[in-house]
């Protein structure tokens, strides 16, 4: 039976409609509707535990074209290996639906993942380039799991505009280079990272963070504008990065990189580029991995 229905306020007249579909055929109808007429449909793939990043992300899809935007929440396994924690991944649907329905959202995807990946499935995507170094090795299999789910995301729901926040720079880069090799007729529409009011990437996983290593946070956002800095007035690159990073470990985090690297392909730089440059950074700062990256000018 398909499963597919409006938002609860929505049914009681007190805001406007938002439709939630559970199941393939309900999403690729309702999709089909939201299409009608030549109108555009922007997507933003999430795993929940929303913030206002997430909502930012909607705004964008519509200034990008979109004249109806679909949001999608799955907590996609193939994107977890040993090293993670699947189960710990925050999550809070209803708190999740309510901020989509007043962000103006007109259609919430909530797969099961044996809708996502049914008995038997044997399928996957595997993107090289843009995949390979930092995070592709802090999470071997992470951005296969990336690409895969994505994919299919664009291809379940025909979406036309897909937007992504440019904090997760990498898997930015994976998803735009997966979906042109594959001639997927999406525009995949990047969003500047938001951020709290003291420089902090806003990120689900923030949540996790105690009292003092929330006041502590903020210092990676720091040190990565001092670097960004010191690159654009000259600086030894490698003398600058290894700076930053004692800076970040005087101040508590365990940094698995800072690394300059050219924007699209991430070919790690030694020396500054008048090509686009990308400073990207993950440290852990308690039991929390934190990720941020930032543009450099030549």
């Amino acid at each position: 039976m398909a499963v597919c229905g409006l938002s609860r306020n929505a049914q009681s007249g007190n805001l406007r409609a938002m439709k939630i579909c559970r199941d393939l055929p309900s999403l690729r109808a309702a999709c089909a509707g939201l299409r009608t007429s030549g109108r555009r449909l922007g997507l933003v793939p999430t795993m929940g535990a929303l913030h206002d990043g997430h909502l930012a992300l909607l705004a964008a899809a519509r200034s990008a074209g979109a004249d109806a935007v679909a949001a999608s929440i799955f907590v996609n396994p193939l994107q977890f290996n040993a090293n993670d924690d699947l189960a710990r991944y925050p999550r809070d649907e209803d708190g999740d639906l309510t901020k989509l329905r007043d962000a103006g959202c007109d259609l919430v995807w909530l797969p099961p993942v044996e809708a996502m990946y049914p008995p038997g499935s044997a399928s996957v995507i595997e993107v090289a380039g843009p995949s390979q170094g930092f995070e592709g090795d802090a999470r071997p299999g992470h951005f296969r799991g990336v690409a895969t789910v994505c994919a299919k995301l664009f291809l379940q729901t025909g979406a036309d505009i897909a937007a992504f926040g440019e904090k997760d720079w990498q898997q930015l880069q994976v998803v735009t280079r997966m979906a042109r090799d594959l001639d997927i007729p999406i525009l995949i529409q990047p969003v500047p990272t938001m951020r709290e009011a003291d420089g902090l990437a806003m990120s689900s996983r923030n949540r996790f963070l105690n009292a003092e290593e929330r006041a502590t946070a903020p210092v990676l956002y720091q040190v990565m504008q001092a670097v960004a800095r010191d690159i654009t007035a000259g600086v030894a690159v490698m003398q600058v990065l290894a700076e930053g990073k004692s800076r970040l470990i005087a101040a508590g985090f365990a940094p698995d990189y800072l690394a300059l690297v050219a924007a699209e392909t991430l070919e790690p730089l030694k020396q500054k580029s008048a090509a686009p440059m990308r400073l990207l950074a993950a440290a852990k700062l308690g039991t929390v991995r934190l990720l941020d990256d930032m543009g450099v000018v030549g």
